[in-house]
């Protein structure tokens, strides 16, 4: 029995020691790719990398020249009598240097910071671009909030961390190497003893930047969790205050608080590890050059203002690995935040355009639905076999229970959903093969969900038409009722309103989409609800304009108010996914069914 449970003991530690080898494998390609994607975003500023490179060598050429001159120095003061003109003109030599290398300094640093934020730029640039083609499923399946934290906090961790390794990287290797060429130009012996004591260096920020490269990914996503909680609950605070939710949102913040501490601890414990221990590692190399060097001066081998010479370039020598190392652990932070904000940009965008698809100039409206089925998830039906023939200047009401696919039938008729079956055309043509742009331009859309964007109110009104005259856009916002509570405002069409409508009610925020609509005059309607927020006056004034506005247009009317859609040419009852009644109000009360049933209940 024993034996038994020492060969399943001997079996878990040998698959935990695979499992952490393969953790370590993934976490190491993980950040070779994300590494070849940042280069890839540097390669277009190479040649200011090559500048920067260049002026790298030229600082690292006069730092370590300086020690050469305080050595001769030295030795003009130590030796015999002391030489004051050569004195001077070291001196001098030396301020030349001095300002040489504090030019170069700057000039390096500014290219740094040129070409750190212009790679961030891009890399915003390209995450921003990307979510205007992303696919909605991927939209309504993330946080707005984890996808604002991969954009702008994980972009700007990355852009630290490039910061310093731009900064401190290029000039550290080159100042490595330059003491160590002039050291073993002067004395191999100290060189010898120097190069044998520094792999420990290397040894232990190696260590340390492989634990920390995980630990500061999963910060970073932790980060974006606590992103996405904070601004669902700034955008829903009236809810969570009316419900009393207050105690279980700040426990839930304290949670995901808490763990963000814990990962953010122990990223920053291991990553500041790596100083002390490459500090006492060079103070070991330090005390080696000094005991070698005075046994050298003993001897007669190197005379006092040399030795002094390699004891600042042991300085000179050393100090790069404690920058680097300072580097290492912050790019760890950097490649953390650049693999998620990578990760974001190359998620599969919508499908492409087709080839041959062309653009829907000016739509009659006949829509047509042949046997299309559809499911946000694959394994959950939704929508199947529905058909539906709509002629031009025909207005469909589309009724039915809360989760039968109204709202669904809509996304699919704008092409914010491909479906999965089926075919829906617009004049004969398969929407696929019509540019997205041009169909949705051929539609008015106003939904239950009002949509404004922080700008004037004339900006939000003529946001499909900005070559709208003034007289347009009067008349259409008088015939969607907004034109007398918009002249009220302090400054009428030029007061700006802030983010989501700023302090505008939700129904005058629902007269702006509706007058926006009123404007662009398309083709084609949709109306989700769209006078839900409305009072019952105003209401029947905007039922009266969208009468109007509907004559001759092809129009798609979902409601919940049945008093809303009695004149409407068909009226389409829909009940899981499918159309189970259709005709107009009056012969679908006279049926006596499902529908009747919901007009008088």
């Amino acid at each position: 029995m024993n034996k038994k449970m020492n060969t399943d003991i001997h079996k878990n530690t040998d698959h935990k020691k695979q499992s952490q080898k393969i953790t370590e494998k993934n976490t190491s390609n993980s950040k070779l790719h994300t590494f070849r994607e940042v280069l890839h975003y540097v390669r277009k500023y190479l040649g200011w990398m090559i500048v920067s490179i260049l002026l790298a060598g030229i600082i690292v050429a006069l730092t370590l020249y300086m020690p050469i001159l305080i050595g001769t120095a030295i030795d003009c003061i130590v030796y015999g009598s002391i030489d004051f003109p050569k004195i001077e003109s070291l001196l001098l030599r030396g301020i030349g240097v001095i300002i040489a290398t504090s030019i170069a300094q700057w000039i390096m640093n500014v290219i740094n910071n040129k070409v750190t934020y212009h790679v961030v730029r891009d890399i915003r640039d390209e995450a921003f671009h990307k979510i205007e083609v992303l696919p909605l499923h991927y939209i309504d399946g993330h946080s707005s909030g984890e996808i604002v934290s991969r954009v702008i906090a994980d972009a700007e961790q990355f852009a630290d961390g490039l910061l310093m390794g731009f900064t401190q990287f290029f000039t550290g290797v080159i100042t490595i190497l330059g003491t160590l060429l002039f050291m073993v130009y002067y004395s191999r012996v100290i060189t010898l003893v120097v190069v044998c004591i520094t792999p420990l260096s290397l040894f232990v920020a190696n260590f340390i930047a492989r634990k920390t490269f995980s630990m500061f990914k999963l910060q970073s996503e932790t980060r974006g969790e606590q992103t996405a909680l904070v601004d669902e609950m700034i955008g829903n605070e009236k809810v969570v205050k009316a419900y009393g939710h207050e105690k279980d949102a700040l426990d839930q913040f304290d949670e995901i608080n808490e763990r963000l501490q814990n990962c953010s601890l122990q990223a920053i414990f291991f990553s500041s590890l790596t100083n002390p221990a490459t500090r006492f590692v060079n103070s070991m190399v330090y005390a080696g050059v000094a005991v070698t060097g005075a046994v050298s001066v003993i001897m007669g081998h190197m005379s006092v203002g040399m030795m002094s010479c390699f004891l600042n370039y042991a300085s000179q020598y050393t100090k790069p690995f404690n920058e680097i190392s300072g580097v290492v652990t912050e790019l760890q932070n950097a490649l953390a935040c650049a693999a998620r904000i990578f990760e974001f940009i190359q998620e599969e965008p919508q499908t492409p355009e087709a080839a041959d698809a062309v653009v829907l100039e000016h739509a009659e409206g006949a829509v047509h639905c042949d046997d299309i089925s559809f499911s946000y998830v694959p394994d959950r039906k939704l929508i199947e076999h529905f058909n539906l023939n709509v002629k031009p200047g025909q207005n469909i009401a589309i009724v039915g229970p809360t989760g039968c696919g109204k709202t669904t039938i809509i996304n699919l008729l704008m092409r914010f959903y491909d479906v999965d079956q089926g075919t829906i055309s617009v004049d004969g043509t398969d929407i696929r093969h019509l540019t997205r742009q041009s169909l949705r331009k051929n539609y008015g859309m106003v939904l239950q969900d009002t949509w404004l964007r922080q700008g004037t109110i004339r900006d939000n009104i003529t946001m499909a038409r900005p070559d709208a005259t003034e007289s347009e856009i009067i008349q259409a916002a008088k015939a969607a009722h907004s034109h007398s509570f918009i002249k009220r405002l302090p400054r009428g069409y030029d007061t700006i309103i802030g983010e989501e409508g700023g302090m505008l009610s939700q129904g005058q925020k629902q007269l702006l989409c509706i007058t926006r609509v009123m404007l662009a005059l398309p083709p084609m309607l949709i109306l989700d609800e769209a006078t839900s927020s409305i009072d019952t006056r105003t209401e029947m004034k905007i039922q009266s304009a969208f009468a109007k506005l509907m004559q001759g247009r092809t129009s798609f009317i979902v409601a919940h108010r049945l008093s809303t859609i009695q004149n409407a040419d068909v009226i389409l009852v829909m009940r899981d996914g499918n159309i189970i009644e259709q005709g107009s109000h009056e012969e679908l009360l006279a049926r006596d069914g499902f529908y009747a049933r919901m007009y008088h209940s």
